[in-house]
């Protein structure tokens, strides 16, 4: 089917108390994972790409090839920006066709996080944009940062202001691979979903306890991203398959890496309650 904007999909997870996975692709083989997951488990999917990974490859490659894919596809399927780091970067992503994006303005000072967000939400129209208040720990495409928590009236502030359809709060994941279990404030959640009216977005998840999360799904959270898992996914069954098989040609060994992605994304569709909600 055609792309389907996260307002569709995100709506309805919002009625029904359950999260969509958000998964970050690289590459078509981590795309055709993806989706191949969603097809399997009857699963609405978002598929996500970093301003690092449009730097490899721009937006017009990544929105053609993942639009051939979800119109050979019968779940609903949106292509997002995540972590969007410019507003050129979001008004090329909307005119190649992105049916989501981000806006990440949360290292900035709050009035100054208000205004690019409000300026993202204009520019976007009819597309649903996402942004962030405090900041999630750890490197996201190449930037590391320390976090800070959300504070829950500020949040509400923050979405009534810019008119964001989705909200990212910091409530202690951070990106790339934990050195210790992680601590999530799920108070700070709570109180953040009791003052705001969209859906929220959780960030950094790779790493955080499946039952965890899904606390975290059922104090509010209707989006939750994964990059990492998949990164390690892919990469470890590439370098297995490199290590064992002699094969001179690429697709045999990608192949492999795919298969791993698609059983992983599998998985944590699972975590997130969206299963056989397509």
């Amino acid at each position: 089917m055609p792309f389907v904007t996260t307002k569709e999909t995100l709506e309805k997870a919002e009625k029904e108390k359950y999260a969509i996975g958000a998964f970050n692709a690289e590459n078509m083989e981590m795309a055709q994972a993806i989706i191949a997951a969603a097809e399997k488990m009857g699963s609405p999917v978002i598929v996500q790409t970093t301003p690092g990974t449009l730097r490899y490859a721009p937006p017009a490659v990544f929105a053609g090839m993942v639009r051939a894919l979800a119109e050979r596809s019968p779940v609903p399927v949106s292509l997002h920006l995540d972590h969007g780091n410019s507003i050129e970067l979001v008004k090329e992503c909307i005119k190649c066709g992105y049916t989501s994006v981000m806006i990440d303005g949360s290292l900035l000072p709050f009035e100054e996080n208000v205004e690019i967000t409000r300026g993202a939400v204009l520019l976007a129209g009819d597309i649903p944009v996402e942004a962030e208040l405090g900041t999630v720990g750890g490197k996201e495409d190449g930037h590391a940062a320390g976090t800070a928590y959300t504070d829950p009236d500020q949040a509400e502030e923050f979405v009534r202001r810019t008119g964001v359809f989705s909200f990212a709060p910091a409530i202690g994941t951070a990106h790339g691979i934990y050195k210790e279990k992680p601590r999530l404030d799920l108070d700070r959640l709570t109180s953040v979903a009791s003052r705001v009216s969209v859906p929220l977005v959780l960030h950094g998840t790779s790493g955080v306890p499946d039952d965890t999360v899904r606390e975290c799904i059922a104090r509010g959270i209707r989006k939750v991203n994964y990059a990492t898992d998949l990164r390690a996914a892919f990469t470890g069954a590439l370098r297995s398959s490199l290590a064992e098989n002699a094969a001179l040609d690429p697709k045999k060994h990608l192949a492999y890496a795919r298969e791993a992605v698609e059983k992983r994304v599998c998985e944590l569709m699972a975590v997130c309650g969206c299963a056989h909600k397509a």
